[in-house]
């Protein structure tokens, strides 16, 4: 499965490098002189491998789209091995993200949108029996009385250019890399409970992010289509205040920035897509006609 992603992020990537390369002759140069350059006797002619990766469509220039994308994932003991050690453990967690978002092809493959997005998160941890026994003799330690709790709510706007790479001559199956510039605001609430007492933090965090999220798309219908998006990461800058209990500042606040490529498991987002005013329609019975 990493081999087979590893081979489909390549071929995404020299893709979206081969259409952005179209693009940038087409300013410098001039339309006019790109289709030249495919003649060999033309005095702009540019050595460069034609892929022929925009011969074919996946969308046609002044669609517009609507949809919506999600992901949800739960943590639990049930799901990891440190179960084995640590005994009555109860510790859970979910989160759930809904973005919905439109765009507008410009050019054929290539689209320019907007998204909104809502994430919320919630965790806990209760007590706990962690024998170690049977790595380091005779220690062995309890919990209990002691629980967290965890509460997140945030919301994000984005915008988007997305670049899709058909994968077959009728644009049924495709490609796309996505750049994303997104900012987000989040209201975070901590609680600790120790001796039956509670005690409460909250933090407001501020992002600003750059990211690259590529995917697979597939006609499931005519005019709507069905996507899968990794989120990989990209240059992200966080700023933190927090607060207590009673909504007064309370003077901690943290501003970090990093830079990061990975896969993020909860940056796997399943979504629809519903192309409006659809062209591909018009160009088949052009093309009947013709």
């Amino acid at each position: 499965m990493k081999r087979i992603f590893t081979i489909l992020m390549a071929v995404l990537v020299a893709s979206t490098v081969t259409i952005y390369d179209a693009e940038a002759q087409s300013l410098l140069f001039g339309r006019d002189s790109v289709r030249a350059s495919k003649h060999p006797r033309s005095p702009f002619r540019i050595n460069r491998i034609d892929r022929g990766i925009d011969t074919n469509a996946f969308a046609y220039k002044g669609e517009w789209i609507c949809g919506v994308s999600a992901s949800y994932g739960t943590l639990s003991t049930d799901d990891s091995d440190i179960a084995l050690v640590i005994e009555n453990l109860e510790l859970g967690g979910s989160i759930v993200t809904v973005k919905p978002y439109f765009g507008y092809f410009y050019r054929n493959n290539l689209a320019i949108g907007a998204r909104f997005g809502y994430t919320h998160m919630r965790g806990h941890f209760d007590n706990a029996n962690i024998n170690l026994g049977n790595f380091i003799n005779g220690i062995e330690f309890s919990t209990e009385g002691i629980a967290l709790g965890y509460l997140s709510n945030a919301y994000s706007f984005a915008i988007f250019h997305r670049a899709y790479v058909p994968l077959d001559k009728r644009g049924r199956f495709g490609v796309f890399g996505e750049l994303e510039l997104e900012g987000s605001y989040g209201r975070s609430k901590f609680s600790f409970m120790y001796n039956n007492e509670w005690n409460n933090s909250i933090s407001d965090t501020y992002k600003v992010r750059f990211n690259f999220n590529p995917g697979i798309a597939a006609y499931i219908f005519p005019n709507v289509c069905a996507t899968v998006s990794f989120g990989l990461g990209g240059l992200q800058y966080n700023h933190i205040k927090q607060f207590d209990a009673d909504m007064n500042p309370t003077g901690g606040t943290r501003n970090f920035s990093k830079l990061r490529f990975r896969l993020n498991i909860a940056e796997i987002n399943i979504g629809v897509t519903v192309h409006l005013w659809s062209k591909k329609n018009e160009q088949k019975l052009r093309l009947q006609h013709e």
